[in-house]
């Protein structure tokens, strides 16, 4: 590797020098297996229920192959208090497409996420790597795989916020010239959540930092997101009664699909545009009684509760309610935290470290705080005088507009984590205040059927950064995206629309192929 190199060797790169900045390794990685880093252990006294363990394959995975590389590991410290621990892969010289990649974190961080993965998924770090990309990722400054480090360290909050990615990105292209003895030519961002938020952070706050954003999902209103959370939990939490059982659960769910399916023109098993659906619970109502086949009447008020937005004693709206269409998803109805379908889990109603870091640690920095204490009107003021600096709710985004950059927003309609309605509120407010024909460089992809980031079902496999490439590179704005997938079995392929336009059957052909649909 290092005769390739017509820059600084990769072992020499340890001298690459930054203010409060150490370089502790600098080293060559052969191809080879790599091995995922697992997420922190929740610490004690987390009350949120685990996720169930998914069931051992029958056939075990592939092991994950890296490219070789050159691994800089470095720590930052901005501030007295900062303490980011950061990682940056260097390609080859001639396997390097000239480009630098970043990638973003979910949660409340806490480890290098670039390095782990979820089941069945390649870390993103590996991905960008064997496209060619020069790539990084951090811990956003903590260790913690909950909100307690907020909790009498601001500095630490700032690192979370925005810092510790700006400070990775400032430093990945100092060693990337280094290394190389040119400066990356482009330079991307791919994040989805928190990373959704980091990358419309970086947008709003540092315009020259990327070339190109990909935001997913994101929980750019970090506050407001745990303020509907947490008064949605407790209106449903407080009356065991009224929690659905996972067999219910499913009724809903085929209830809701049953009902408006065929808005789009084709009974596909897929919501497209849920906001025209007008299902409403009660049709579920049992007649008398309780029964397999219905809700009962405190059924039905949580099940309205889901969808409901949230809203402060002023009628302002806090947060969005769930969309029509990801029921199998929507475990809160359960008195369940964790996310995604699967097997009945215990309930044990009570909100997540997510929502808990943000109201027990950030806004009262009490570690007993009773979450059942929480106020809609004074606790999400007091989150953002605290920490509303984690907010990447900035409208005006004319800077990283004018320096030509391309932002590209993603969300999944069956999202149960973030209720995907907030991003297109977020999208139409940048409209209203940068004006109508922002097109040229930012559009919205709302994906039906997509879960959170991905999963779900139909067409939740889509090429973002080839998508944004072309879009950056070649001026080939994305009409629309195809999408793969599966349905009931089958292989699926669907035009994603740039919103708000929506995927719509032409009345004839398979309703599998997306060339049977068009985008209006």
């Amino acid at each position: 590797m290092a005769a390739a190199m017509v820059g600084t060797p990769c072992e020499g790169l340890k001298k690459v020098s930054m203010s409060n900045t150490t370089i502790t390794t600098a080293e060559f990685v052969p191809e080879g297996e790599f091995k995922p880093i697992p997420a922190p252990a929740p610490p004690p006294g987390t009350t949120a229920p685990a996720a169930p363990a998914p069931a051992a394959p029958a056939t075990p995975p592939a092991p994950i192959i890296a490219p070789a590389h050159c691994r800089v590991v470095a720590v930052l410290k901005p501030s007295p208090d900062s303490l980011i621990n950061m990682e940056l892969w260097l390609p080859p010289a001639d396997k390097w497409n000239g480009k630098f990649e970043a990638v973003g974190n979910g949660g409340w961080a806490g480890y290098i996420q670039g390095l782990g993965a979820p089941p069945n998924a390649t870390p993103a770090m590996v991905t960008a790597l064997r496209g060619g990309y020069a790539t990084a990722g951090n811990d956003t400054g903590h260790q913690e795989a909950n909100g307690q480090f907020t909790l009498g360290h601001p500095e630490k909050v700032i690192d979370f916020a925005y810092r510790a990615m700006h400070e990775m990105t400032v430093l990945s292209k100092k060693v990337i010239e280094a290394h190389y003895d040119r400066a990356a030519r482009l330079s991307y961002y791919n994040g989805c959540s928190t990373g959704g938020r980091q990358g419309l952070m970086a947008a709003q706050r540092y315009p020259k930092d990327f070339d190109g954003i990909i935001a997913g999902a994101p929980a750019n209103d970090h506050i407001y997101l745990h303020a509907g959370d947490m008064d949605r939990m407790i209106d449903i939490f407080k009356d065991p009664e009224g929690l659905i059982s996972k067999a219910k659960q499913d009724l809903l769910a085929k209830a809701v699909m049953n009902s408006c399916d065929m808005l789009d023109g084709v009974k596909d098993n897929l919501i497209t545009n849920p906001a025209i659906c007008k299902f409403d619970p009660a049709v579920l109502l049992c007649k008398a009684g309780d029964g397999a086949d219905c809700l009962t009447s405190k059924q039905v008020t949580t099940a309205k509760r889901l969808y409901a937005d949230s809203k402060n004693s002023k009628g302002k709206l806090i947060f969005p309610g769930y969309a029509y269409g990801g029921e199998a998803g929507y475990n809160v109805m359960r008195g369940v935290t964790a996310l995604g379908p699967g097997p009945d889990i215990e309930p044990k109603p009570a909100p997540g470290d997510l929502q808990l870091g943000t109201y027990r640690y950030l806004a009262h920095q009490d570690p007993k705080w009773d979450w059942r204490s929480f106020d809609i009107d004074s606790d999400p003021a007091m989150a953002k005088r605290k920490g509303g600096i984690i907010d990447a709710v900035e409208t005006n985004m004319s800077k990283f507009r004018d320096n030509g950059g391309k932002l590209l927003l993603f969300h999944g309609w069956a999202d149960p984590a973030i209720q995907p309605q907030h991003t297109v509120n977020y999208y139409d407010s940048v409209l209203d205040k940068m004006g109508p024909g922002q097109d040229n460089w930012m559009r919205l992809f709302m994906v039906p059927g997509m879960g959170h980031c991905g999963g779900g079902t139909g067409p939740n496999q889509v090429d973002w950064i080839g998508t944004l490439e072309a879009w950056r590179e070649k001026a080939e704005a994305p009409l629309f995206i195809v999408g793969k997938g599966t349905n009931d079995g089958k292989p699926l392929t669907r035009p994603i629309c740039p919103h708000p336009q929506v995927a719509t059957y032409s009345g004839a052909g398979d309703i599998n192929s997306a060339g049977s649909f068009a985008c209006k």
